[in-house]
């Protein structure tokens, strides 16, 4: 699937481009509408030459980038879709930011855990670099922050640093790019794929940040034979079942957990606690404790509140099952 606007989809077939609508099935199935299809979706379609298509069946997803949709702040999760599918079927994360006055280390890191998440291999886009004078600092805070993921500098007006890219964008590779609004997603996209596909607006003088550019997803076919995901401007990104991400990405700070005098050691005051002399011989960063920190508690805020929303829909399900079976009886329970 290549573009997603509202309830409408637009498929790539062996026939060319058609427009889709869901078969009626998905929306009495799924109650959370995750099971929907996504841009970069395969699906089974049921082909139309007079109208709309039909999406009976959305195959297996091969990698998958998710957000809770709530941003990471209390909300009324009975009226709220806990899990939001970005996009599917990718092997590289283009994680964008741009190194003007918006550049930040911990919200990379987010985006950084959910990508590991998702399947594909993060690598760290750092746009704008025209508009800084000193790029050492911030290279050096991310790459000492994390060390282990790409990351490249790069100006898409200019053209600086984009052939580093060109090893992720051979043929057949699908690449899906994330990050706020305003840090370059839809500037990068023009220059690959070398004209004007996407409005560019500009960003705001008082923060560094800016307007959403993109309003939807969809595909774009390369020159180069890769396929690109543009998604919307995330204002904040919410983690989402995301253990086996923040596990990947603090592997430093869990490995210190083991050597803890008790196992049960929650880090706070033990004695023999690894982590906490690690904290005060300066060989874990209090920075990037508090980083691991925030992300567990979010993680395990986001886990609860879906076990509790699974488990209401099930009571409300038997509910609503036994007052129709009521009504059937006369009113009268069996």
């Amino acid at each position: 699937m290549t573009e997603l606007r509202r309830e409408r989809f637009t498929v790539m077939t062996e026939l060319g481009e058609v427009k889709a609508v869901l078969k009626g099935t998905f929306y009495h199935s799924s109650a959370t509408r995750i099971d929907f299809p996504c841009v970069g979706d395969f699906v089974l379609l049921h082909h139309n030459e007079s109208g709309d298509s039909l999406i009976v069946t959305v195959l297996p997803r091969r990698s998958k980038f998710s957000r809770a949709d709530y941003s990471g702040h209390a909300a009324s999760f009975a009226r709220t879709v806990l899990e939001q599918v970005v996009a599917t079927n990718f092997d590289y994360v283009f994680i964008l930011s741009s190194l003007n006055g918006d550049f930040n280390v911990a919200r990379i890191m987010r985006y950084l855990t959910q990508a590991r998440q998702s399947g594909g291999q993060p690598v760290i886009i750092l746009t704008k670099a025209d508009l800084v004078e000193e790029m050492n600092a911030p290279l050096a805070e991310i790459t000492q922050s994390i060390p282990d993921v790409p990351v490249h500098a790069i100006c898409s007006h200019t053209g600086m640093g984009l052939n580093e890219l060109s090893p992720y964008l051979m043929p057949g590779n699908t690449v899906v790019f994330l990050g706020m609004s305003g840090v370059g997603k839809s500037s990068l996209l023009n220059a690959l794929i070398e004209q004007d596909v996407m409005k560019v607006q500009a960003i705001r003088e008082g923060d560094s940040r800016g307007r959403h550019t993109t309003t939807h997803r969809q595909l774009f076919l390369l020159p180069s034979g890769a396929m690109v995901i543009d998604t919307p401007g995330m204002r904040e990104l919410g983690l989402f079942a995301a253990d086996e991400g923040i596990r990947a990405s603090f592997t430093d700070v869990e490995k210190r957990f083991s050597q803890c005098r008790f196992s049960d050691c929650r880090h706070q005051a033990e004695p023999g606690c690894a982590v906490l002399a690690a904290l005060a011989d300066g060989s874990l960063p209090h920075e990037r404790w508090e980083q691991y920190v925030a992300q567990r508690h979010e993680s395990k805020y986001v886990n609860d509140k879906t076990s509790y929303l699974i488990d209401k829909r099930a009571r409300d399900k038997t509910i609503a099952m036994l007052n129709k079976q009521t009504k059937k009886n006369g009113g009268r329970k069996k």
